[in-house]
């Protein structure tokens, strides 16, 4: 279903994500986040759906759709490098801060810290070239969140 996306993901230099893919990306980054740790709830499937359905105004159930099929690329992705680096050249410094924001909520949405959620989230940051101090800030703004 994903083959021709996760082709052009893969390539040795993709061009830039047209706005629905990139969206399709990072709803997958987010899925990855959530299935790090082993346990994919109720609580992070919402959260997901929250964090899509805010940043690009999407109502029930087409963010509902959008996770869905994150979930089918998500299982069908090779890597992590993939995702974040479709989004890197899709989106700027400033939207990929509130992006790693986003993995935060979503990592946070059952409540607890995971080793292994916050070790990709670390390479999320690293790869998005989102410095050290905003990674943060962002962790931060999400736990008040």
């Amino acid at each position: 279903m994903f083959g021709d996306f996760l082709r052009r993901l893969t390539a040795p230099s993709p061009a830039p994500l047209p706005d629905e893919d990139a969206r399709l990306a990072l709803a997958a980054l987010l899925v990855r986040i959530a299935r790090s740790d082993g346990h994919y709830d109720s609580d992070e499937v919402a959260q997901i759906e929250a964090v899509i359905a805010q940043r690009y105004g999407l109502e029930g159930e087409a963010a509902e759709a959008l996770r869905r099929d994150a979930e089918t690329l998500e299982s069908e992705a090779p890597d992590t490098v993939r995702f974040t680096r479709a989004i890197k050249e899709a989106v700027p410094y400033e939207d990929r801060r509130s992006v790693i924001e986003a993995l935060w909520q979503v990592a946070l949405a059952d409540g607890e810290r995971d080793d292994a959620e916050d070790a990709i989230l670390r390479l999320a940051a690293s790869l998005l070239g989102v410095n050290d101090r905003d990674s943060a800030l962002a962790r931060q703004r999400a736990q008040g969140a």
